[in-house]
């Protein structure tokens, strides 16, 4: 059956081929995955608010606190439970780091499970009360669709990137009924370079979710009456910004602190139990933090300031303004606290959404603080819409992605100059403490994440150093005759021998030339070893080393070829400069023949 499979597509991809070129069939392709990657936005979304709802309304309103507090541990487990004995073959992993991971190091091969098992663990835990988003999981919803898409039909690596990078697109532009910003978000965050022929494919997936999408699901996520903006309160934006970018830079900070308290932990139950405790009180004292929150914002920008202390047990005292500034000041960092906790604890989502809503509650508090004061009239949703652009931006590290996002879930384009400003400080403000997001920072520190800005990293960081090992060299024990090896030596047209041990530890080096003058000169030479040549290697690679490292030590040295060991000095083979060079060329040659 599966033979009769794979002939079937062969036959599809031979006629393809000689009707269309690589082009248009990448534009046919991308739209079929707009079109799956709608469906699964809407999927995700009504699954997701009918949970809610199913636990929110079916339940009398004394009770409702208390069930608080116990709903986001149940909805942490059931996803523990359904990752542990659903997802057993394969590795499940939230967040867009491991998107971004498959891009640079596994070909663009997104686990199939992905397209499905991403939506069915976000709506249970987000359903429950997680205090996470929908946003990261239908990203990798949709790039696992494009990346299976491209792999069946048997795409290259970068054309299946240019599918995932689709879904990607299609999901954001699904979630929030925004294809810009969806197209935006794939070249930022996404692709490791942008060309103008990608552009195409990625307008039209985004374009073709966002339309299944609103079939679909037809819920606005916000409406926004706005009078425009003022010259005068610009500076409170800057202000604004600045505030934005230094609470981006603690978001960060906490994000490693929170991982790694939960890392320590070891079982999987014990960090439900404890996580989902931790979790459940936050959201009995700050109920605004359960599920997404986008609701607390809408009311915000409706107007109902004292939206966010009125659904706690703290709204008999909604009277004092001080209390008021207070208790959302505190829900800002609890909302910082309680996303952490819940993927800490093995939920599933992203941090795409609470930057939003801390964003927007820091907008919110800051003109509201200024008006109450009266050294300023500011506009409120105005300020609100601002903050969560600005937020969004510097902590994902995708300024384009925060302005544009928010001008069309909000139709706040004519704020475009304060979204502009508010973003690109609070970027700034971020940039300056942390080179890298929350979802990059990992793979850089292990030399793993492609850069848009320096080529050579990216196109070295695609290769692998297993696939470059030569491993055609003579390689002589201590103990072996050189007479006696002699035949084998000048038949491998090598330069250079290995010596080792009889356990298969790597000892040194041989030079040929070496071996030839000793076999000239020294009267005893049928009895001279491999051991009275060996010299100690200039410098050797772990087979685990990266080739910009590889490099490094070969430069370092001045050498052009070097042996290649693995942790235990176990011999592998020899990489020279000369392979990787034209590894390098085969990889520049592969992408200038992209899309053509």
């Amino acid at each position: 059956m599966y033979i009769r499979f794979v002939n079937y597509l062969d036959k599809i991809n031979q006629y393809r081929k000689s009707k269309l070129s690589n082009r248009n069939f990448l534009i046919i392709l991308a739209v079929i995955v707009g079109i799956l990657a709608g469906l699964a936005a809407a999927v995700l979304k009504s699954l997701t608010h009918h949970i809610e709802e199913f636990l929110q309304s079916d339940w009398h309103w004394k009770y409702k606190y208390y069930l608080y507090f116990i709903f986001p541990m149940i909805g942490i487990f059931l996803t523990v439970l359904y990752i542990k004995y659903f997802i057993r073959r394969s590795k499940f992993e939230t967040g867009l780091t491991p998107l971004l991971y498959s891009i640079s190091k596994k070909s663009s091969r997104v686990e199939t499970h992905n397209i499905y098992s991403q939506i069915i663990s976000a709506a249970i835990t987000v359903g429950f009360g997680g205090s996470t988003g929908l946003e990261a999981p239908i990203v990798t919803s949709g790039s696992a669709i494009g990346s299976n898409l491209g792999r069946v039909l048997g795409l290259s690596y970068r054309e299946i990137t240019m599918l995932v990078a689709c879904g990607a697109a299609a999901g954001i532009a699904g979630a929030f009924n925004s294809p810009v910003a969806g197209i935006v978000f794939a070249i930022e965050i996404l692709l490791p370079e942008f060309t103008i022929p990608a552009f195409i494919p990625l307008l039209l997936s985004a374009a073709t979710a966002a339309v299944v999408a609103r079939l679909f699901y037809t819920q606005q996520l916000f409406f926004l009456v706005t009078e425009g903006w003022r010259v005068d309160a610009l500076f409170y934006y800057v202000i604004l910004a600045v505030l934005i970018g230094l609470f981006s830079i603690y978001f960060t900070k906490a994000n490693y602190a929170v991982k790694g308290f939960f890392y320590k932990i070891k079982h999987p139950y014990s960090r439900v139990v404890i996580g989902g405790l931790m979790l459940g009180a936050l959201v009995f004292l700050f109920p605004t933090l359960y599920g997404e929150g986008y609701i607390t914002i809408k009311s915000l920008l409706r107007g109902d300031y004292l939206a966010l202390i009125n659904n706690s047990i703290f709204s008999e005292y909604n009277t004092f303004p001080a209390l008021v500034i207070l208790f959302t000041v505190v829900t800002i960092f609890m909302k910082s606290i309680a996303t952490l906790v819940t993927l800490g604890a093995g939920g599933n989502g992203g941090t795409f959404a609470p930057s939003l809503i801390m964003g927007g509650l820091i907008g919110f508090i800051f003109a509201y603080v200024v008006n109450l004061t009266g050294i300023a009239q500011l506009n409120v949703s105005n300020f609100i819409v601002a903050g969560m652009a600005a937020a969004l931006g510097a902590i994902m590290h995708a300024p384009l992605t925060g302005i544009f996002l928010i001008a069309e879930i909000t139709g706040g384009y004519i704020l475009m100059v304060p979204l502009m400003i508010t973003t690109a400080i609070s970027y700034a403000v971020n940039r300056s403490s942390q080179k890298h997001s929350i979802y990059t920072k990992a793979l850089a520190d292990k030399g793993e994440l492609l850069s848009h800005e320096d080529k050579d990293t990216t196109v070295l960081s695609q290769m692998k150093l297993k696939y470059l090992i030569e491993k055609n060299y003579p390689t002589l024990f201590m103990d072996d005759l050189v007479s006696l090896r002699m035949n084998d030596i000048v038949q491998s047209h090598k330069n250079i021998c290995a010596v080792i041990d009889e356990l298969g530890d790597f000892k040194g080096v041989i030079y040929v030339e070496e071996v030839f003058n000793e076999m000239m000169k020294n009267e005893k030479k049928d009895s001279l070893t491999a051991s009275h040549l060996v010299q100690q290697a200039s410098n050797t690679i772990n087979e685990n080393d990266n080739l910009k490292l590889v490099l490094e030590k070969m430069e370092q040295e001045n050498a052009w070829i070097l042996p290649v060991i693995n942790s235990e000095n176990q011999y592998k083979g020899f990489v020279s400069k000369t392979a990787i060079f034209n590894k390098y060329r085969a990889l520049l040659m592969r992408q200038n023949d992209y899309m053509g």
